[in-house]
């Protein structure tokens, strides 16, 4: 399949699922790069899913440039997890930071937790602190990929294996949409890949520490992200449809 130089639309998505039906995760990622070359991209969040998906690219030597966003308030234990990751698999992770005017005018205008005070002022923050850094990093690419499980909360049961971002005009390629999280950590420890250890510690679902708690026994997945929502609203932006 040659690459394709064509910048795509939402009108294409419909070809592309026939494309990838049948296809399982490593045909997904294969056929994405052989359909979108140095146009693709992997945002990684670190999760487990993320890192199943790392340790995939790695081991079919694709080449998709793979980038996180660093929000500034993340858990010690995903900063290490980024070392580990880049030892273990000889690669550079490239980091995506907030502007720094806007966190500071944010923070002087409505405090340093304003994300407990509304699901307006927490949507602020993500999008400060995520969405805009996202935008930066997808700038002047096709596809991206994500680490998505329709499993893993409401707001994701429509699942596809690809979508079109119509927040970001571009392809969003899932190729874990259909897996369950058993078979995540089962690919996970099988390879020995590297994990964050607060998975460890009941964190199913790990974003900022400041917004992350352990889950109980017998909750969603996603239970421990800004727990004081309702569960429709557990989005940060990055995979919101408008």
């Amino acid at each position: 399949m040659s690459i394709s130089t064509k910048t795509p639309t939402a009108a294409d998505v419909a070809g592309y699922l026939d494309a990838v039906r049948g296809l399982d995760a490593t045909g997904i990622l294969k056929w994405a790069d052989a359909t979108f070359g140095d146009k693709l991209v992997f945002a990684t969040s670190l999760g487990v899913e993320d890192q199943a998906l790392t340790y995939l690219l790695q081991r079919e030597k694709l080449q998709t440039r793979i980038f996180t966003l660093d929000t500034g308030r993340l858990f010690n234990e995903t900063y290490h997890l980024i070392d580990a990751t880049e030892m273990k698999y000889h690669l550079k992770i490239q980091i995506y930071f907030p502007d720094r005017d806007a966190v500071e005018t944010m923070v002087q205008e409505k405090g340093v937790n304003l994300f407990l005070d509304s699901v307006e002022n927490r949507k602020q923050c993500c999008g400060v602190r995520k969405i805009v850094p996202l935008k930066r990093a997808l700038s002047g690419n096709h596809a991206w990929i994500t680490g998505l499980r329709a499993s893993q909360s409401v707001t994701r049961t429509a699942l596809e294996p690809v979508e079109w971002d119509a927040g970001n005009n571009m392809v969003k390629i899932n190729p874990l949409y259909a897996w369950t999280e058993e078979e995540t950590w089962d690919l996970v420890r099988t390879n020995k890949v590297p994990y964050n250890k607060l998975h460890d510690q009941g964190f199913l679902s790990i974003g900022c520490a400041s917004c992350t708690r352990a889950v109980k026994a017998g909750e969603d997945v996603r239970a421990g992200r800004w727990w004081w929502e309702n569960p429709e609203h557990k989005e940060c932006g990055l995979h919101s449809k408008p």
